[in-house]
């Protein structure tokens, strides 16, 4: 089983919505996670949108990539989700996995009403669908 971590800044929406479709699309030939530089909050929206998709990610937490790093874990394909605004400060995983960069908006930093917030998001985890299952079929794993 190949092993996967999504990266972002404070893994609370777009790194746990790219691990939780992984998990769903692929879950005997894929282990994944996801972790954050700085991580923060699970992002209630993001939730929201996820549950309307039929995953439930409200028991999941946020996690750090210092401390998957201090437990040496290793894997297989280290992607990072940041937005090319965010690139220079999304954290860098260490080892000699094979790294891609998936720049996806941070629906944290949306803006507009609740409503626009909601719609930007679904459009945001509907890419991020779209992103895993291409990759997926990239690796000949669909």
């Amino acid at each position: 089983m190949k092993k996967v971590l999504f990266v972002c800044i404070h893994n609370s929406a777009r790194s746990q919505m790219a691990e939780a479709y992984l998990k769903k699309f692929a879950p005997d030939r894929f282990f994944a996670e996801s972790a954050g530089l700085e991580p923060g909050k699970l992002n209630p929206v993001v939730v929201d949108v996820m549950r309307e998709d039929g995953i439930d990610i409200s028991g999941n937490r946020t996690k750090s990539v210092r401390d998957f790093i201090k437990q040496g874990k290793k894997y297989d394909y280290i992607i990072t989700v940041c937005d090319e605004s965010a690139k220079e400060a999304c954290p860098v995983f260490p080892g000699n996995a094979e790294k891609a960069r998936w720049g996806f908006p941070d629906p944290s930093a949306l803006e507009g009403s609740a409503r626009d917030k909601m719609e930007k998001t679904r459009k945001i985890r509907d890419d991020i669908r779209k992103k895993v299952l291409n990759w997926l079929g990239s690796l000949g794993q669909t």
